[in-house]
C-alpha cells in the first residue's frame, strides 16, 4: 500500500473537487424535489376525515 494520503493522489483531488460537490448538489436538488411532490400530493389529496365527520354511532 501506498505511503501517499488519498486527498493527495489524482484521484482523491478529483474525488473532493468535483465528486463531492457534484453529489452535494444534487443531494440538494432531490430534496427540493422531492419537497415539491410533497406540496403537490397535499393539494391534491382530499381532506382527512375528521371524527365529526364520521357516521354516528347507534
Amino acid at each position: 500500500m501506498s505511503d501517499v494520503p488519498f486527498h493527495r493522489t489524482q484521484m482523491g483531488h478529483r474525488f473532493y473537487e468535483h465528486t463531492v460537490p457534484e453529489l452535494a448538489r444534487n443531494l440538494g436538488r432531490v430534496a427540493d424535489l422531492l419537497e415539491k411532490l410533497v406540496v403537490a400530493l397535499d393539494r391534491a389529496a382530499p381532506p382527512a376525515p375528521t371524527e365529526r365527520d364520521a357516521e354516528p354511532r347507534r
